[in-house]
């Protein structure tokens, strides 16, 4: 029964946020949420594996306008990541924003402390590849980290990444 109510309301989630966003490649917060929470179900009727091939996969359902899957262990290791493929099989806990921020380690942090929650931390977006500031939702779900994020484009327009190697 309670798995019925979790499918029911990702797919009010979905409804919801696709059609308040129908105009726009720009997800939402209840976008990210939905889009995790849509990740989870899929893991657990699915699997790991198949999860992780979904998630990477750039015309998959886990891609969908500046909204992507990432996947992460507790350890940093990137499992899948739909906005940046390069990172899949690299281990994360050292990388940094653009003002030092430890990304992953604060996320692993609050993963293991409280099981999901909001980050927020500056990133490039993949749809417009400017630096913006991206408040990521995740949850942790059977050992690994499924998190999704929305940016906002309020930085300044000259700024750029400084993300040493990728």
């Amino acid at each position: 029964m309670r798995n019925l109510f979790q499918v029911i309301t990702v797919i009010f989630l979905f409804v919801l946020a696709n059609t308040a966003n129908a105009e726009s490649n720009r997800g939402s917060r209840m976008d990210a949420v939905a889009m995790v929470q849509k990740a989870a179900l899929y893991m657990q009727a699915h699997g790991k594996e198949q999860t992780y091939a979904e998630a990477n996969n750039p015309n998959g359902q886990f891609t969908r306008g500046d909204l992507y899957i990432a996947i992460t262990g507790l350890d940093g290791y990137a499992y899948a990541n739909g906005g940046n493929v390069r990172l899949v099989g690299r281990n994360l806990i050292d990388i940094r924003d653009a003002d030092g921020k430890y990304i992953q380690r604060e996320r692993i942090d609050i993963a293991r402390n409280k099981g999901k929650g909001w980050q927020d931390y500056k990133w490039v977006n993949p749809l417009t590849q400017k630096l913006e500031v991206k408040s990521m939702y995740f949850e942790t779900v059977d050992g690994v980290v499924i998190a999704c994020g929305v940016y906002n484009d309020a930085l300044a327009e000259n700024q750029t990444a400084v993300v040493a190697g990728l």
